[in-house]
This record gives structure tokens, sequence and C-alpha cells, in this order.
């Protein structure tokens, strides 16, 4: 079977048998990098991310060709007992299964990771799930937006006299899958001194409590309870969104003594950063709504390309807040590439985000946009079972594929 990648993981086979964003995602991070990621897909039906996502155009998915990119499409029942056989023969030939099933439901097939490790013992099983695979809650279903709120991250999220928000993406899976492309690495890296396969057990609460900063010791030793608090942090000013003549919104952070001095020389008062009022990084938290005022009535008098400009050639971080339009039209995003464009044989030229992080030497890319439904079965089946037109057509008869 052909698979030519440079990238650092093209030696590797992963089986991806997830669904949705969890699981997927994290494929998606490996074979960025060159591993060849095979997709097990329900026939007839599919991953839901096929037909998913907020739009889509001509009725086809918009986030399918993404979190599916460079990866191949092999469809089995796995509820059946012959798919269930073929998944068994794919990972022999593996090295990596990725699975966001329910606990339990691999075992329920016969596919739990002792009976995989009996047929390959390198095999390094990821499991991502609601709340990991032990403990009271494991049993539970579990989303994505649920381990966001058990993590911690929607309860800081959001206006401080309304429910909690969320983010506009599906930040707890992606943060669960990106957690679990790191530990499957891991593991790898692992193998070469033991030999030996493990499991990553990836929960999606502990992959947003793992970004919640110093939010558990604050509690422990301070009594201080972290709330909403929108578009600031509490004390770290000024860190805000400020209003421009033309009616646009930047971002300027000059919450560090030296930034802050550069600030109030561009503003026009640089007495301001020695002052007993805002001298200070504790000044300055204690004074956060009257500073954040100040410098708001300052940008109000200019647009914002000339505000922005002021505050670059100052040395003072600022930006604007970016939508979809912005970044196609943004010369830093033109230069370095990073957004990657790809043709998909029913939509054409197709925008997508590149690969992060760059490597010097054996860098990632994307070289196929998400495949169609099956669209591997006779390169993958035909290598690993011998597989060919007649005996796929069994299968499919048999509704195994």
């Amino acid at each position: 079977m052909t698979h030519t990648s440079s990238g650092p993981l093209s030696d590797i086979r992963v089986i991806e048998a997830g669904t949705l964003i969890a699981g997927p995602f994290c494929g998606q991070l490996l074979a960025d990098f060159g591993a060849e990621v095979i997709k097990v897909e329900d026939p007839g039906v599919g991953d839901p991310m096929r037909e998913w996502g907020q739009q889509k155009h001509e009725g086809r998915s918009l986030a399918w060709p993404v979190i599916a990119r460079n990866k191949k499409s092999v469809t089995a029942n796995l509820r059946a007992e012959e798919g269930q056989r073929i998944l068994r023969e794919l990972v022999a030939t593996a090295d990596v299964l990725v699975e966001n099933f329910r606990p339990g439901t691999l075992e329920r097939w016969g596919l739990g990771y002792e009976q995989l490790q009996e047929i390959n013992p390198g095999l390094v099983l990821v499991r991502v799930t609601g709340y990991g695979q032990d403990g009271p809650y494991a049993s539970r279903a579990g989303f994505g937006a649920i381990g966001e709120a058990m993590g911690g991250i929607r309860h800081v999220t959001g206006e401080p006299d309304r429910p909690p928000s969320r983010v506009g993406v599906s930040l707890g899976d992606s943060l669960a899958a990106t957690f679990s492309a790191l530990g499957a690495v891991m593991a790898l890296h692992a193998r070469q001194r033991t030999g030996r396969g493990q499991v990553v057990d990836t929960a999606i609460y502990e992959a947003v409590l793992a970004f919640m900063e110093s939010l558990l010791p604050e509690w422990e030793f301070a009594g201080y309870r972290r709330e909403r608090t929108g578009s600031v942090l509490p004390r770290i000013a000024p860190s805000n969104a400020y209003p421009t003549a033309d009616g646009a919104e930047i971002i300027i952070g000059a919450n560090r003594d030296t930034v802050f001095a550069r600030l109030c020389e561009v503003m026009g008062e640089p007495e301001l950063s020695s002052g007993e009022h805002y001298g200070t990084h504790d000044a300055r938290g204690e004074n956060q709504e009257e500073l954040d005022e100040r410098i708001a009535t300052w940008t109000r008098k200019f647009d914002a390309d000339d505000v922005l400009g002021r505050l670059h050639e100052a040395g003072v971080p600022a930006g604007r807040v970016y939508t979809a339009e912005d970044m196609m039209a943004d010369p830093h995003y033109a230069a370095r590439q990073a957004i990657v464009r790809l043709m998909h044989p029913q939509l054409g030229e197709f925008p997508m985000q590149n690969v992060v992080p760059r490597l010097s030497e054996t860098p990632g890319e994307v070289h196929s946009v998400g495949p169609e439904l099956g669209q591997h079965n006779e390169e993958i089946y035909g290598e690993v079972f011998g597989a060919d037109a007649e005996q796929l057509r069994r299968w499919r008869e048999q509704q195994v594929i």
C-alpha cells in the first residue's frame, strides 16, 4: 500500500475508530505530521461529522474536510462479529488505535486492551472519554460541553451578570484530543525502550482542568474563587478591548511596567507610568476600571489602523479582533502560509488552517481533504486481507462494510 510522507510520524499507522471531534481531532493531528491514519466508519452513515457543522455548502459539511484531512476511510460494522474481526486484523498491522466510545464498549465487542495486546503487544490504545476509564462517573455519557463545565472553564467564561458562556469552538473536545495526540507520541517513544504499548487514558474534564492555571491553590490557600469577568482578568491592567473611531475594537495588552510606559508615551501622558495611581502593577490592578476608561477615551479619537500603527511603532502589543475575513486578507497570514488551500473534488478550492507547530527538518503538511465514505476499502482491505472485488461485494451484501 502506498503511503508517502516526509513527516516525523511517516512510519506510524493509526487506526481511528472515534467519531465527532474528541477522537478524530487526535487523528487529524497525527495525520498532519505524516502518520497513516485509517478511519474506520459505520457503513452507510459514517462519522456524524460528515453531516455536522454550523454551515453546509451544496449540502456538504464544511467541517468534515478539515477534521478528516490527510486520512483514509474504510467501513466496518463494529457491532457485527465480522466487523470486529476486520478491526482485529487492522490492529495487528497498526501502531496506534484511537477511540472515543463510552468505557466498556470495546470490551463488549471483545476488543479490550488485553485482547488487542495479544494480537499486537506494541499497540498504543488512545481512549478519549468524558470522565476517563475509571472512577464513579466513568460510565456516564460525556460530551465536551460537560467536560468544560466540570473542568472549570465554563464558570469563568462570560460576563459576570450572565450565565456561563462558551467559546465558539468545541474547546473541551479539542483540548482532550491534543493531549491524546501528545500521549500517543510519548507512548510510542516509550515503546522504543520497552517494546510494549500502553493505554493513553484522556478524560475531557481533566484536559480542561489542565488549562486552569492556579485556580486550585487560589481557593485552597487564599479562599479566592475565580468568577466571570468578561473581557478582563481581575487586577491585570491594562489588558482589554478598546473602541475606535471607526467602530472597530482592538485588544491592547500593556500590563507590564515597561510596556505600560510605552503606551503612556503614545497617549501623550508619560507621567501616568510613574504616578501613584498607575505606576505599579498592583496600582493599575486597583484602578483597573478607571484606567480602561482613560485608554478608551484615547482610542476613540482614532480609526483602528491609525491607533494600531501608533501602538506597533511604539512596541505596545495590540491587534484587531479577527474574523475569518480578516485572516484571509492579512499579509502575515499569507507570508507564513497559515492558511492552506486544497482542491475538494466537489467544492473546488478549499481553505483551512495549516499544520501547527512548524518543524524545520520534518514538517507536517496537509495533502488531502476528508475522504469519501469507504473511499479506501479496496486499497486497505486488499493489503490487509488480500480482499478482491468479490470479497468486498460479499461484505457489502452482509452489511459488514
